[in-house]
């Protein structure tokens, strides 16, 4: 006789609940010896509970430029303004536009604000500085910083020079200005400068060696002498840019420095580390700049660049004598804040006040931020602090209190009613509730390290919204079995039963509520981004804690005797449900046939 086939066991069923319980455990032990690792046990609090500094920035036209006010302008200040505050360590300062013309700063209490002051009112600064050398962004051993001096000799050595032009991955200027491309530390030239009108020639060209009877003159290095010389090339060996706190540091003395002075600086992604000479050309020099589509030089995007009357000359005469050098030394590099957002390769002077910056992988984003830059360079917007107000914590200690106690009342009330009318079941809503909180709390803490996410109050409400998104998870799915032993099913069949029509449900309303959480974090800014992101996370781990922990749990339970007889506090009565009784077939009974026919 052959053997009865199994039944097929059904997706929710979860033969080793267990695992799934061990493996929450886990993820809980892990997040918080994480925590106490990285030294933080406390979110991070933002300006309405920490107190601090608000700043209110009015921006100022400068004479003779009625139109530098404009939403280019505002949006690049915000973001110098933001990098700049970030940089000292302010992670959760928030910086935003406030109509057409004001910014608000907002700087968390003990985040450097005195420093953050400083910072905030003062106007960008951009220069064009030579470069002098470059190498790999990570700390390195010091070498031989060539001085003016050898630096002739080396151009007048036709065999020594680097025939090929090859500048180690940075984007090299030529006479027709092209746009720098991301340069890494290993690929070759991939930007040129070259005076307008002139074609653009989309491909790095070989950069002549100046001949022994050209003499010419060596542009302006960091220092002329040895000691100074070395004094660069050991700050450019110990200087690191790889990662953004380093490029901070390096950001802000090199900003720090006169256009006079050798620096030594990053470029933005910190793949590369640069001696730059001095400065001989400004922002203040560049009348304009735009980002505009060659569709007469070969197609692609490029910057046209306009120079003042005095700035033009300064740009002839110092392309001029980079064009007869060797790389990188035909190289400029575009300063601004002490950053360098590219360094374009010149093959010959450029005259005529007006420039192209070209390059193979120009589009339109990064030439039209190329040319947010020079025109910021070019623009300053100036500001003027219209208001500056320290904030209290004590009114958002208030507010948070008032919050918290509303959160516990809520909190209070829901457990009441899941104890009234779940009874023991209410037993597996508040641990499962109170994983929820754990998981919340430790990835809030961890996050504010690794992210600068700071608690605020809208977050603060976010997660007590969650509590209800959470509740209602654990009430969908006891419903679900309530109903599968109304039909007269016994606990376990039920639970398993139960949980697809509830996981179902459960998905589909987590899915809407993480989707108003995305668009309201994505349309909005400030505060409620807050409420969002832990409205957002909160469902994330609703969907977690459910699947892991509530039924797996209530898998577990439904194997103990308290729940799989139905005991009245279970709350798994089939009585106090009204269960229908199992359908059973009976046999069919006939009356006896009478006795006597006048009978029947």
């Amino acid at each position: 006789m052959a053997a009865p086939k199994k039944g097929r066991r059904s997706s929710g069923s979860q033969g080793r609940p267990g695992r799934a319980l061990v493996a929450i455990l886990v993820a809980i032990v892990a997040l918080t010896a994480g925590m106490f690792i990285s030294g933080h046990t406390k979110p991070r609090l933002g300006i309405d509970l920490a107190g601090g500094t608000s700043f209110t920035l009015e921006a100022k036209n400068q004479p003779g430029k009625p139109n530098a006010i404009n939403a280019d302008n505002m949006n690049t200040a915000v973001n110098i303004i933001e990098r700049r505050v970030n940089g000292l360590g302010v992670t959760e300062a928030e910086v935003q536009t406030q109509g057409d013309k004001h910014i608000i700063v907002n700087i968390p209490k003990g985040m450097n604000a005195k420093q953050a002051r400083q910072q905030v009112g003062t106007t960008a600064q951009l220069y064009f500085r030579p470069v002098v050398t470059y190498t790999d962004g990570k700390k390195t051993q010091p070498t031989p910083t060539p001085s003016a001096t050898e630096s002739g000799k080396r151009k007048n050595d036709k065999g020594k020079g680097d025939e090929k032009g090859k500048a180690s991955g940075t984007p090299t200027a030529t006479s027709t200005p092209t746009a720098p491309s991301s340069p890494s530390a290993s690929s070759s030239s991939q930007g040129r400068a070259v005076s307008e009108g002139l074609k653009a020639d989309k491909t790095p060209s070989t950069t002549q060696s100046p001949s022994a009877t050209q003499s010419p003159k060596a542009p302006k290095t960091p220092k002329s002498d040895s000691s100074k010389s070395d004094d660069l090339n050991k700050q450019l060996a110990d200087l690191a840019c790889t990662t953004p706190a380093d490029r901070a540091k390096a950001r802000e003395k090199a900003a720090a420095a006169k256009p006079s002075d050798s620096i030594v600086a990053c470029d933005r992604d910190g793949s590369r580390k640069f001696i730059l000479g001095p400065s001989e050309v400004e922002g203040t020099d560049v009348k304009d700049a735009a980002s505009v589509y060659d569709s007469q030089g070969g197609g692609g995007w490029i910057v046209q660049l306009n120079f003042t009357g005095s700035g033009g000359k300064k740009w002839a005469k110092v392309t001029g004598e980079l064009a007869t050098q060797q790389p990188p030394r035909n190289q400029f590099a575009i300063v601004l804040d002490g950053e360098v957002y590219s360094d374009p390769r010149v093959d010959e002077s450029i005259v005529g006040g007006r420039a192209q910056i070209s390059g193979p992988d120009f589009d339109q984003k990064n030439t039209a931020d190329l040319a947010n830059v020079l025109s910021y360079g070019a623009l300053p917007l100036s500001f003027d602090i219209a208001d500056e107000t320290t904030v209290s914590a004590a009114l958002g200690g208030e507010q948070l209190e008032a919050g918290l106690v509303a959160g516990a009342i809520g909190l209070a009330l829901v457990v009441l009613y899941l104890v009234v009318y779940y009874r023991g079941l209410a037993l597996v809503a508040i641990a499962s509730l109170g994983v929820s909180a754990v998981l919340t709390y430790t990835i809030m803490v961890l996050l504010g390290p690794g992210i600068g996410f700071a608690l605020n109050l809208p977050a603060v409400c976010g997660a007590i919204v969650a509590i209800g998104i959470t509740a209602d998870s654990f009430i969908v799915y006891f419903e679900r079995i309530r109903d599968e032993i109304r039909e007269g099913r016994s606990l376990r069949p039920a639970v398993e039963r139960g949980w697809p029509r509830a996981r179902r449900t459960i998905l589909v309303s987590d899915f809407v509520s993480f989707l108003a959480a995305a668009v309201l974090y994505i349309v909005t800014v400030g505060k409620v981004q807050g409420f969002a992101f832990t409205l957002g996370l909160t469902t994330l781990l609703d969907i977690v804690v459910v699947f892991l922990f509530t039924k797996p749990l209530m898998t577990i339970l439904a194997r103990r005797k308290f729940f799989a007889s139905g005991h009245p506090w279970s709350g798994l009565d089939p009585r106090r449900l009204g269960a229908k009784p199992p359908l059973r077939r009976g046999r069919r009974t006939t009356p006896p046939a009478p006795a006597d026919p006048k009978e029947a």
